[in-house]
């Protein structure tokens, strides 16, 4: 059976989690990508064969005629935020099982999803956008309030501003950054940032727990920790699902983001139809101790998922992401890969960026220069080993 897997960039989860496990149920795997070469380099010494196959992966038109003159097809997956609704398109051009694809788009357009939330009587938060190089002069939002790409992801070029001049500064800088984008401008939602992660097979969906986040301070919102939560009280679940069924979320993986408020109530921030990112679903997967990938391309390979799927609840997490604090070289860093098991604790280490890369000062998830992550029966244990971990260790930028 033939297996294509739609990508940009390789990330640690389809070369770590979705390649090896799709080699584990002995499916073949074609990887689509309009960055070829980078893909070569990231699985030339794997375990896992598969062939690495030049599209256009944004247009569905051209992954649909590249497919339909290659082998036939008995599952289209993607992992990437950007190809979610490409995918679905795809998936059902071929009849094969996919996500809705107007799912798909709620989910990546933040302000379809803002809309359609609000048109289904679910949760109206104050939301506009501006086209490429509109001025935000004449809205009225409630301040502070947020500004950010339509189409973003990893908290890139999303602030928190105080005021209307304030607002007009940092957009035109994001314009001039982005000067094709799409902005949103909406209202602030203020409370304890959370996520829920689920798997489905589009008939039965699995709550696999979540996380609590640690942000850095505004008017930046980069994830610096994530604490698992085996189950969030189930009022502020029941509130998530009825949403994710409102935007049509079903099949496979999705990581929700959310914030709940002091009055109980659990507001959207956003729905990311794919596995959560930085390594956190390698955690996962140790958390849960289930084979988290196989059930995720089993689930695109029309296969109902078990009524139970044996997850465990007795484990506890801590995923810790260290960030550069200037621009500059990195000169330093922890051995790469590394990771242990001792005293019922598992400790993983990987880099996300590589010696001698200069890069700006960020003020996003791009500032990342490696990720630690434990797992173990203890919340103090497993926050104990990332924080020796990462004492006894040094990152270095020249400027």
């Amino acid at each position: 059976m033939r297996l294509y897997l739609l990508a940009l960039n390789p990330t640690d989860s389809v070369t770590l989690g979705f390649l090896p496990a799709a080699a584990r149920l002995g499916l073949d795997v074609t990887v689509l990508t309009d960055h070829v070469e980078a893909h070569q380099r990231a699985y030339s010494e794997a375990e896992f064969a598969c062939e690495v196959v030049e599209c256009d992966v944004q247009d569905f038109r051209e992954v649909i005629g590249l497919i339909s003159q290659h082998h036939a097809p008995a599952a289209v997956f993607s992992n990437s935020d950007h190809l979610q609704t490409q995918t679905a398109l795809v998936a059902e051009y071929f009849g094969l099982p996919g996500k809705d694809w107007k799912a798909a788009l709620r989910a990546k357009n933040k302000g379809e999803l803002r809309r359609h939330l609000a048109e289904c009587g679910l949760d109206r938060v104050w939301s506009a956008e501006l086209v490429p190089g509109q001025d935000p002069a004449g809205l009225t939002p409630p301040f502070p309030c947020i500004v950010k790409p339509r189409e973003g992801v990893a908290s890139e070029d999303v602030t928190l501003v105080a005021d209307a001049a304030e607002l007009a500064r940092r957009v035109r800088e994001i314009q001039r950054r982005r000067p094709g984008a799409t902005l949103v401008v909406e209202e602030f939602l203020d409370g304890e940032l959370c996520t829920l992660e689920t798997l489905g097979d589009g008939r039965d969906r699995h709550v696999l727990g979540g996380f609590r986040t640690r942000l850095s301070p505004p008017p930046d919102f980069i994830e610096e920790v994530l604490t698992f939560v085996p189950a969030h009280p189930r009022p502020v679940v029941d509130q998530v699902l009825d949403q994710l069924d409102a935007l049509g979320v079903g099949l496979g993986t999705c990581h929700t983001e959310f914030v709940l408020q002091p009055d109980g109530r659990a507001r959207l921030i956003e729905v990311n139809y794919r596995a959560i990112g930085d390594q956190c679903d390698l955690m996962l997967a140790e958390i849960l101790r289930l084979p988290y990938f196989e059930l995720v391309l089993r689930a695109h390979l029309g296969e109902p998922l078990p009524a139970d799927l044996g997850a465990r609840t007795d484990q506890r997490a801590r995923h810790e992401r260290v960030c550069a604090e200037q621009a500059g070289t990195l000169t330093a860093a922890p051995e790469p890969h590394f990771e242990r098991r001792a005293d019922g604790v598992v400790l993983s280490y990987r880099p996300v960026r590589e010696l001698g890369a200069h890069h700006e000062l960020y003020r996003t998830n791009r500032d990342y220069l490696g990720v630690v992550w434990a797992v173990g029966p203890d919340q103090g244990a497993v926050d104990a080993a990332v924080a020796e971990f990462i004492a006894a260790n040094r990152w270095e930028i020249a400027s």
